[in-house]
């Protein structure tokens, strides 16, 4: 993570939105009344996507016990047919 205050941000935004963009850099900008953090939208969708599914009842013990399924254990499942 990269810190800045938010004078140096204003002069380097174009510079601090390509490193968050192409880099997945995350910036942290202080302020005197506190701070702020740039994320890329991709980071962004993703924690938000994590934050719902969490909030599922049930649903981190379910992708918990997936992930330890050993995957010899799985089943594959030929989707095309499953959603027509």
């Amino acid at each position: 993570m990269t810190t800045t205050n938010i004078t140096k941000a204003r002069s380097q935004l174009f510079d601090l939105a390509e490193r968050v963009v192409k880099f997945n850099d995350t910036i942290n900008v202080t302020t005197k009344d506190g701070s702020f953090v740039m994320i890329s939208e991709d980071d962004y969708n993703s924690l938000m996507e994590t934050l719902y599914l969490y909030s599922i009842p049930g649903m981190k013990e379910s992708i918990e016990e997936g992930i330890n399924t050993p995957l010899e254990d799985c089943e594959e499942v030929d989707w095309e047919s499953e959603l027509q």
